[in-house]
């Protein structure tokens, strides 16, 4: 592609391809983007991340949109870095063809012929298929990914827990009053436990009643 030339100006490009385009001419002719490795990105991974929670627990249609692009700018630029490994390359549509046959092995109801008339029982295909994909973990906790946010990693590390007969997390040190940080973490344990009981998100409940404190310090600010 010419210089000055973008991917926009090519009509027989549909949008995914011209945004993966545009990625690549990035990569190769941008001299900060040339630099950056998959390590280097994460932290915008993790911010872009959360800047698509924000725009769905709070923010206006047009906000998810760009919000979503942004993510997947993020996958592009790591699928671009990928493209370019000596030893073990692979692009976007490599990243593209491991998700379709992901997702379609994971839904037998779907692409197959099992059945799931419930929420429920897809969720029985779905592990089923989980499962079978990774023999080689020795644990329910292996596949966790311990950068996840404290709650949530709790969350998650409680439910798989509970699945393999372990009860990590008494409820009553969720009423007690901590006396020590080893309590105190005895009874965020404990509210976990109640999240997860209730089919609460735990993670998301704190974040809410954040953006409430929020709006208070703001008001009080302001004098209203």
């Amino acid at each position: 592609m010419s210089a000055g030339a973008s991917p926009t100006d090519r009509p027989d490009l549909d949008p995914l391809r011209a945004a993966a385009e545009t990625m690549r001419e990035v990569r190769e002719r941008c001299v900060w983007s040339q630099q950056i490795t998959h390590r280097d990105l994460v932290p915008y991974l993790i911010e872009e991340s959360h800047e698509v929670i924000d725009a769905v627990e709070g923010g206006t249609r047009a906000d998810l949109r760009e919000e979503l692009g942004d993510l997947l700018w993020q996958v592009l630029f790591h699928a671009a870095i990928a493209a370019q490994d000596a030893d073990d390359p692979f692009d976007i549509d490599d990243v593209a063809a491991t998700l379709t046959e992901k997702m379609v092995r994971r839904h037998p109801h779907v692409f197959a012929d099992e059945v799931a008339t419930t929420p429920e029982e897809v969720l029985v295909h779905w592990n089923a298929a989980k499962a079978a994909e990774k023999r080689t973990r020795r644990s329910v906790l292996d596949g966790i990914p311990r950068a996840m946010p404290a709650l949530a990693l709790a969350q998650k590390i409680v439910g798989r827990a509970a699945g393999a007969g372990v009860d990590g997390a008494g409820t009553d040190a969720a009423t007690a009053r901590p006396a020590s940080e080893a309590e105190l973490g005895d009874a965020l344990l404990g509210l976990v436990a109640v999240a997860r009981a209730e089919g609460w998100d735990a993670e998301r409940a704190l974040r809410e009643r954040l953006r409430a404190l929020e709006e208070e310090v703001r008001e009080a600010e302001s004098g209203s």
